[in-house]
Protein backbone atom coordinates (compact mmCIF):
# COMPACT_ATOMS: atom_id res chain seq x y z
CA UNK A 1 0.00 0.00 0.00
CA UNK A 2 3.31 2.52 0.55
CA UNK A 3 4.89 1.17 -2.68
CA UNK A 4 1.88 2.45 -4.59
CA UNK A 5 0.84 5.18 -2.86
CA UNK A 6 -1.78 4.52 -1.62
CA UNK A 7 -1.11 5.61 1.87
CA UNK A 8 1.81 7.18 3.47
CA UNK A 9 1.10 6.09 6.56
CA UNK A 10 3.40 3.43 8.20
CA UNK A 11 3.33 0.23 7.96
CA UNK A 12 3.23 -0.32 11.49
CA UNK A 13 -0.24 2.35 11.60
CA UNK A 14 -1.43 0.22 8.86
CA UNK A 15 -0.85 -3.03 10.88
CA UNK A 16 -2.78 -1.18 13.92
CA UNK A 17 -5.56 -0.47 11.26
CA UNK A 18 -5.83 -4.04 10.43
CA UNK A 19 -6.02 -5.21 13.48
CA UNK A 20 -8.53 -3.10 14.62
CA UNK A 21 -10.79 -3.36 11.62
CA UNK A 22 -10.44 -6.69 9.62
CA UNK A 23 -12.88 -9.13 9.67
CA UNK A 24 -11.36 -12.51 11.42
CA UNK A 25 -13.52 -14.79 11.04
CA UNK A 26 -11.49 -17.49 12.62
CA UNK A 27 -11.97 -15.46 15.88
CA UNK A 28 -15.17 -16.17 18.27
CA UNK A 29 -16.28 -15.58 21.81
CA UNK A 30 -19.26 -17.75 23.50
CA UNK A 31 -22.52 -16.15 25.09
CA UNK A 32 -25.39 -17.89 26.27
CA UNK A 33 -28.24 -16.26 27.39
CA UNK A 34 -29.50 -17.04 30.92
CA UNK A 35 -31.79 -19.84 31.03
CA UNK A 36 -32.14 -19.43 35.33
CA UNK A 37 -35.52 -18.32 35.42
CA UNK A 38 -34.18 -17.21 39.21
CA UNK A 39 -30.93 -15.89 37.86
CA UNK A 40 -31.21 -12.50 39.14
CA UNK A 41 -32.17 -13.46 42.79
CA UNK A 42 -29.77 -15.89 42.84
CA UNK A 43 -26.48 -14.50 41.63
CA UNK A 44 -27.83 -11.15 43.74
CA UNK A 45 -27.60 -13.07 46.42
CA UNK A 46 -24.33 -14.61 46.64
CA UNK A 47 -22.74 -10.94 45.13
CA UNK A 48 -24.77 -9.43 48.44
CA UNK A 49 -22.75 -11.74 50.18
CA UNK A 50 -19.25 -10.99 48.91
CA UNK A 51 -20.39 -7.85 50.28
CA UNK A 52 -21.27 -9.06 53.78
CA UNK A 53 -24.94 -8.58 53.51
CA UNK A 54 -27.89 -10.98 53.60
CA UNK A 55 -31.34 -10.45 52.90
CA UNK A 56 -30.81 -6.85 53.21
CA UNK A 57 -28.64 -7.02 56.45
CA UNK A 58 -25.24 -6.44 57.23
CA UNK A 59 -23.26 -9.74 57.99
CA UNK A 60 -21.80 -10.14 61.65
CA UNK A 61 -18.15 -10.69 62.42
CA UNK A 62 -18.72 -14.11 63.44
CA UNK A 63 -20.66 -14.89 60.37
CA UNK A 64 -18.34 -16.30 57.76
CA UNK A 65 -18.41 -16.74 53.59
CA UNK A 66 -16.98 -19.73 52.04
CA UNK A 67 -16.61 -20.44 48.28
CA UNK A 68 -16.15 -23.99 47.30
CA UNK A 69 -15.91 -25.92 44.29
CA UNK A 70 -14.01 -28.98 42.63
CA UNK A 71 -11.43 -29.15 40.21
CA UNK A 72 -12.18 -33.11 38.74
CA UNK A 73 -10.32 -35.50 36.19
CA UNK A 74 -6.82 -33.95 36.75
CA UNK A 75 -4.45 -36.27 35.07
CA UNK A 76 -1.09 -37.21 35.38
CA UNK A 77 0.75 -37.00 32.31
CA UNK A 78 4.40 -38.71 33.31
CA UNK A 79 6.43 -37.12 30.40
CA UNK A 80 8.95 -39.74 28.34
CA UNK A 81 11.41 -37.66 28.84
CA UNK A 82 12.56 -35.21 31.48
CA UNK A 83 11.66 -31.50 30.99
CA UNK A 84 14.44 -29.32 30.33
CA UNK A 85 14.31 -25.68 32.26
CA UNK A 86 14.06 -22.46 30.60
CA UNK A 87 17.13 -21.25 30.43
CA UNK A 88 18.19 -18.28 28.90
CA UNK A 89 16.35 -16.69 25.47
CA UNK A 90 14.12 -19.93 24.93
CA UNK A 91 11.14 -21.81 26.81
CA UNK A 92 11.57 -24.83 28.89
CA UNK A 93 11.39 -28.18 26.93
CA UNK A 94 8.24 -30.35 27.51
CA UNK A 95 8.37 -33.90 25.62
CA UNK A 96 5.19 -34.09 23.49
CA UNK A 97 4.47 -37.62 24.41
CA UNK A 98 3.25 -38.95 27.78
CA UNK A 99 2.23 -42.01 29.55
CA UNK A 100 -1.29 -41.76 31.55
CA UNK A 101 -1.01 -41.91 35.24
CA UNK A 102 -4.84 -41.72 35.77
CA UNK A 103 -7.04 -38.78 37.23
CA UNK A 104 -7.82 -37.32 40.44
CA UNK A 105 -9.72 -34.39 41.88
CA UNK A 106 -9.19 -31.41 43.65
CA UNK A 107 -11.47 -29.73 46.33
CA UNK A 108 -10.87 -25.96 47.83
CA UNK A 109 -12.90 -24.15 50.01
CA UNK A 110 -11.96 -20.65 50.22
CA UNK A 111 -12.85 -17.89 53.08
CA UNK A 112 -13.81 -14.85 50.90
CA UNK A 113 -13.47 -12.24 53.50
CA UNK A 114 -10.88 -13.68 55.70
CA UNK A 115 -8.63 -15.50 52.87
CA UNK A 116 -8.33 -18.95 54.57
CA UNK A 117 -8.09 -21.74 52.11
CA UNK A 118 -8.80 -25.52 53.21
CA UNK A 119 -8.11 -27.56 49.97
CA UNK A 120 -7.78 -31.79 49.98
CA UNK A 121 -7.26 -34.43 46.82
CA UNK A 122 -9.67 -37.11 46.60
CA UNK A 123 -10.06 -40.05 44.04
CA UNK A 124 -13.02 -38.27 42.67
CA UNK A 125 -15.91 -35.77 43.06
CA UNK A 126 -18.86 -36.79 44.54
CA UNK A 127 -21.46 -35.80 47.87
CA UNK A 128 -18.91 -38.08 50.09
CA UNK A 129 -15.40 -36.23 49.32
CA UNK A 130 -17.43 -32.55 49.71
CA UNK A 131 -18.82 -33.72 52.83
CA UNK A 132 -15.22 -34.19 53.19
CA UNK A 133 -14.27 -30.81 52.69
CA UNK A 134 -17.31 -29.55 54.63
CA UNK A 135 -16.38 -31.21 58.17
CA UNK A 136 -12.84 -30.34 57.09
CA UNK A 137 -13.99 -26.58 57.52
CA UNK A 138 -16.48 -26.49 60.10
CA UNK A 139 -14.37 -28.78 62.17
CA UNK A 140 -12.33 -25.91 63.25
CA UNK A 141 -12.63 -22.18 64.58
CA UNK A 142 -13.53 -19.92 64.03
CA UNK A 143 -16.28 -21.47 61.92
CA UNK A 144 -17.02 -24.65 64.38
CA UNK A 145 -18.75 -21.99 67.04
CA UNK A 146 -19.70 -19.09 64.22
CA UNK A 147 -23.36 -17.91 64.23
CA UNK A 148 -23.52 -18.94 60.81
CA UNK A 149 -21.38 -19.85 57.81
CA UNK A 150 -22.53 -19.72 54.02
CA UNK A 151 -21.39 -22.14 51.26
CA UNK A 152 -21.42 -20.68 47.98
CA UNK A 153 -21.79 -23.59 45.75
CA UNK A 154 -22.24 -24.10 41.78
CA UNK A 155 -25.20 -26.94 40.61
CA UNK A 156 -22.49 -29.85 40.46
CA UNK A 157 -23.71 -32.98 41.78
CA UNK A 158 -21.87 -32.81 45.09
CA UNK A 159 -24.11 -30.36 45.89
CA UNK A 160 -27.04 -30.07 43.74
CA UNK A 161 -30.66 -29.37 44.18
CA UNK A 162 -32.73 -28.67 47.82
CA UNK A 163 -31.60 -32.23 49.19
CA UNK A 164 -28.28 -31.01 49.45
CA UNK A 165 -29.58 -27.72 51.60
CA UNK A 166 -30.90 -29.93 53.93
CA UNK A 167 -27.71 -32.20 54.28
CA UNK A 168 -25.83 -29.67 54.91
CA UNK A 169 -28.07 -28.32 57.42
CA UNK A 170 -28.52 -31.98 59.34
CA UNK A 171 -24.96 -31.49 59.70
CA UNK A 172 -24.20 -28.70 60.83
CA UNK A 173 -27.14 -26.46 61.86
CA UNK A 174 -25.10 -22.75 61.75
CA UNK A 175 -23.82 -23.71 57.93
CA UNK A 176 -26.07 -22.55 55.08
CA UNK A 177 -25.89 -23.72 51.29
CA UNK A 178 -26.07 -21.06 48.51
CA UNK A 179 -26.53 -21.76 44.82
CA UNK A 180 -25.47 -19.68 42.74
CA UNK A 181 -27.61 -20.08 38.76
CA UNK A 182 -26.76 -22.34 36.31
CA UNK A 183 -24.24 -21.46 34.21
CA UNK A 184 -23.02 -18.77 36.47
CA UNK A 185 -19.36 -20.75 37.77
CA UNK A 186 -17.95 -17.14 37.08
CA UNK A 187 -19.33 -15.93 40.02
CA UNK A 188 -17.78 -18.60 42.75
CA UNK A 189 -14.35 -16.71 43.85
CA UNK A 190 -13.49 -20.97 43.94
CA UNK A 191 -12.62 -20.28 40.07
CA UNK A 192 -9.97 -17.61 40.62
CA UNK A 193 -8.47 -19.83 42.93
CA UNK A 194 -8.13 -22.75 40.42
CA UNK A 195 -6.99 -20.73 37.73
CA UNK A 196 -4.37 -19.69 39.72
CA UNK A 197 -3.68 -23.59 40.67
CA UNK A 198 -3.16 -23.77 36.84
CA UNK A 199 -1.24 -21.74 35.72
CA UNK A 200 1.33 -21.95 38.88
CA UNK A 201 0.99 -25.84 39.85
CA UNK A 202 -0.23 -27.58 36.92
CA UNK A 203 1.42 -26.49 33.72
CA UNK A 204 2.90 -27.88 32.57
CA UNK A 205 1.41 -31.02 33.26
CA UNK A 206 4.46 -32.94 33.49
CA UNK A 207 3.79 -35.67 36.88
CA UNK A 208 5.33 -39.28 36.99
CA UNK A 209 1.77 -41.06 38.81
CA UNK A 210 -0.85 -39.38 41.04
CA UNK A 211 1.15 -39.09 44.05
CA UNK A 212 3.67 -36.44 42.56
CA UNK A 213 0.24 -34.85 41.04
CA UNK A 214 -1.24 -34.96 44.74
CA UNK A 215 2.00 -33.72 46.00
CA UNK A 216 2.39 -30.90 43.90
CA UNK A 217 -1.06 -29.90 44.43
CA UNK A 218 -1.27 -30.13 48.36
CA UNK A 219 2.02 -28.33 48.61
CA UNK A 220 0.81 -25.15 46.58
CA UNK A 221 -2.04 -24.79 48.49
CA UNK A 222 0.13 -24.80 51.80
CA UNK A 223 2.18 -22.26 50.18
CA UNK A 224 -0.82 -19.95 48.78
CA UNK A 225 -1.88 -20.02 52.74
CA UNK A 226 0.97 -17.98 53.56
CA UNK A 227 1.22 -15.39 51.12
CA UNK A 228 -3.39 -15.36 50.68
CA UNK A 229 -4.79 -12.14 50.45
CA UNK A 230 -8.53 -11.83 49.87
CA UNK A 231 -9.48 -11.12 46.09
CA UNK A 232 -10.36 -7.69 45.15
CA UNK A 233 -13.95 -8.42 43.84
CA UNK A 234 -15.71 -5.42 42.16
CA UNK A 235 -18.44 -7.24 40.13
CA UNK A 236 -21.57 -5.79 42.24
CA UNK A 237 -25.24 -6.06 42.00
CA UNK A 238 -25.50 -3.19 40.35
CA UNK A 239 -23.07 -3.87 37.72
CA UNK A 240 -25.45 -7.56 37.67
CA UNK A 241 -28.33 -5.22 36.90
CA UNK A 242 -26.65 -3.36 33.95
CA UNK A 243 -25.68 -6.64 33.06
CA UNK A 244 -29.24 -8.18 33.05
CA UNK A 245 -30.49 -5.02 31.44
CA UNK A 246 -28.88 -5.38 28.15
CA UNK A 247 -29.70 -8.99 27.75
CA UNK A 248 -32.97 -7.86 28.22
CA UNK A 249 -32.89 -5.41 25.57
CA UNK A 250 -31.54 -7.97 23.58
CA UNK A 251 -34.32 -11.01 23.87
CA UNK A 252 -36.75 -9.45 21.13
CA UNK A 253 -34.53 -9.75 18.87
CA UNK A 254 -33.44 -13.56 19.92
CA UNK A 255 -37.15 -14.26 19.69
CA UNK A 256 -37.63 -12.57 16.42
CA UNK A 257 -35.12 -14.28 15.25
CA UNK A 258 -35.98 -17.95 16.24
Amino acid sequence: MIQRGVTDASASTIWRWLHEDAIKPWQTRSWIFPRDPDFPAKAGRALDLYARIFEGKRLRPDEYVICADEKSQLQALGRRHDTVPAGPGRPALVEFEYKRGGTLAYLAAWDVHHANLFDRVEAKTGIEPFGRLVDQVMSVEPYKSARRVFWIVDNGSSHAGKTSIKRMQDNYEHARLIHLPIHASWLNQAELFFSIVQRKALTPNDFADLDALAERLLAFGHHYRQVARPFEWTFTRQDLDRVLTRIADREPHRRLAA
